[in-house]
């Protein structure tokens, strides 16, 4: 299967890196560019990519407002937006994570790295750079939401067995690794997984994550 990528950056010399380093694996291609918020919105809605590489701070509309716009358009339910950043830290990350965004990845990713992360998050996995610990995303989950922020009953739903499971992945398990944790096959434990964001409500397993950490879950 073909990875379709749409790079959203204002700098034309960071895309065409990530371009070049793109474009020279046979199960990706780059379908578009964009070098503003508001082409990125309206070229993933033309194109309808699978991954969107979407840059924090352009001109006009910056990268958090696109990558809200993009993750509530329900045309657009099968494109991930991946914020790329300069510091892991950023508070701009973190909104971006509210907005929707499936994960984030430095600038300084490696070709390797990139090329795996864009397969991952195709896939609805996690995408997180792997500097990013779970403190991280505690301390994101546990900031203020405001009167939107999630409720505690998000995971009531969920079956002892599903509540594990979410308890792993928000710890960084792989369904591999929850699979020999659990005594489960990967396929069983990709399950859950799959059956705990469709209960939740929540776009995929990132948004998982973060609502572990808000619910007090991932802390239990």
């Amino acid at each position: 299967m073909t990875v379709n990528v749409l790079l959203a950056d204002d700098q034309a010399l960071v895309r065409a890196g990530f371009s070049s380093l793109l474009r020279r694996t046979r199960d990706i291609t780059v379908v578009g560019e964009a070098s503003t918020g508001d082409e990125a919105v309206r070229e993933a809605r033309r194109l309808r990519p699978d991954v969107v590489l979407m840059d924090i701070r352009m001109p006009g509309l910056d990268g958090i407002a696109a990558t809200g716009r993009i993750v509530a358009d329900r045309e657009l339910a099968g494109t991930r937006v991946v914020i790329l950043t300069t510091f892991e830290t950023d508070e701009n990350v973190f909104a971006a994570l509210r907005a929707g965004a499936s994960g984030f990845l430095t600038k300084e990713v490696e070709p390797d790295e990139l090329r795996r992360a864009v397969r991952v998050v195709a896939a609805g996995e996690a995408l997180l750079s792997p500097s990013v610990t779970a403190r991280v995303i505690g301390q994101f989950a546990h900031r203020p939401a405001g009167p939107s922020g999630v409720p505690d009953d998000r995971l009531a739903g969920l079956t002892p067995r599903e509540v594990e499971v979410v308890r792993l992945v928000a710890a960084g398990l792989s369904n591999e690794e929850i699979a020999r944790e659990l005594f489960i096959s990967p396929l069983t434990a990709k399950t859950h997984v799959t059956r705990a964001i469709a209960k939740a409500g929540v776009r995929d397993r990132v948004q998982l994550v973060i609502l572990a950490y808000a619910t007090g879950l991932a802390a239990s």
